[in-house]
């Protein structure tokens, strides 16, 4: 991650961050600490002191060293200065005995009160970057959702953000001009045996913790879960009639889903085995398919009409290649 960040306090008390985050912190030294909060750094010290001593934070899971240069006449001159992540920074913002320090603590304070009354919290300067996209995005969740009482509101939220990095239009879906197939083209070699191990697997796993009966991936008719497998590999003229990973994936998810072969566990099965086909084929999906987005789309799938199949496989082709093809 690059430390070339500019940190500075918003006139709202907000900690801005101006730069790209690749990790979910940032890491500021005690001269800049001192710079956003409007104090000296001996304060700085102080503060960081007594919350390493009282265990507030442990020093070395919060702190490193960095080596920096700087120019002293004609010499370039080595120092390593000790760096602070964001969690340090919060800390330190609420000891704070300044106005700038009682502006943060009144945002952050109002912040926190959001997250738990609302259950998430919006930075306002990070959705106007991209305000288009993602109000578009709010409004097609919102049509694509509003008829599922099952979906909760983060899993809505992850779809949200999972769609805001498509150019998914509602438009596209509304005329079924979302894609008819996918991005990769690759010979992947998968035996439904394989499949049926990983499944069997997961059943144990659930059983051990309480979180399924004997009856969770029990086939109602014998080798309907092979028959499934079979129908997505399947050949027409001699071509593979899903002829790309994302188009596969989408169908295992879809089939198992809608198909019911279990007698209970359809929708976490379906889930499994679309994540467990794609990590096979080796598909860089994480940034993509989150959990929760991943269980909103299971949920709309299962909720969804069976006219409406295309429509559905379209939408997970959608996620799994960030675009659409008019």
């Amino acid at each position: 991650m690059s430390n070339k960040l500019i940190i500075y306090q918003a006139d709202n008390g907000a900690i801005e961050l101006k730069g790209d985050i690749e990790n979910e912190t940032a890491w500021a030294s005690q001269k800049e600490m001192a710079e956003i909060f409007g104090v000296t750094t001996q304060n700085i010290t102080i503060h960081l002191k007594q919350i390493f001593k009282d265990n507030e934070l442990e020093e070395k899971a919060t702190c490193k060293e960095s080596l920096q240069v700087q120019k002293e006449g004609n010499r370039s001159v080595k120092r390593k200065i000790k760096e602070y992540n964001l969690d340090v920074m919060i800390a330190v913002g609420y000891r704070i005995n300044s106005v700038i320090g009682t502006k943060f603590r009144k945002w952050a304070t109002k912040t926190l009160k959001q997250h738990i009354i609302q259950g998430f919290t919006i930075n306002p300067s990070r959705i106007e970057q991209n305000y288009t996209n993602f109000m578009q995005a709010v409004d097609e969740v919102k049509i694509l959702t509003s008829n599922n009482t099952l979906l909760k509101t983060d899993d809505v939220l992850a779809l949200i953000k999972s769609f805001a990095h498509t150019w998914f239009s509602l438009e596209s879906f509304d005329e079924d001009k979302l894609p008819k197939g996918g991005l990769t083209k690759q010979d992947i070699q998968l035996e439904s045996s394989a499949l049926y191990e990983a499944v069997a697997q997961l059943k144990q796993g659930l059983i051990a913790n309480n979180q399924a009966t004997q009856l969770f991936a029990q086939e109602k008719k014998k080798d309907t879960l092979a028959g499934i497998f079979g129908n997505v590999f399947q050949s027409v003229f001699g071509e593979d009639a899903y002829p790309t990973i994302e188009e596969k994936a989408a169908h295992l998810l879809y089939f198992i889903v809608k198909n019911h072969p279990f007698n209970d566990g359809n929708k976490r099965t379906g889930a499994f085995a679309f994540i467990w086909f794609l990590q096979k084929a080796q598909l860089d999906f994480r940034a993509k398919i989150t959990p929760e987005a991943l269980t909103a789309i299971t949920l709309l799938i299962a909720q969804s009409d069976p006219a409406d199949k295309d429509k559905v496989i379209g939408l997970v082709v959608v996620l799994l290649t960030g675009n659409h093809h008019e």
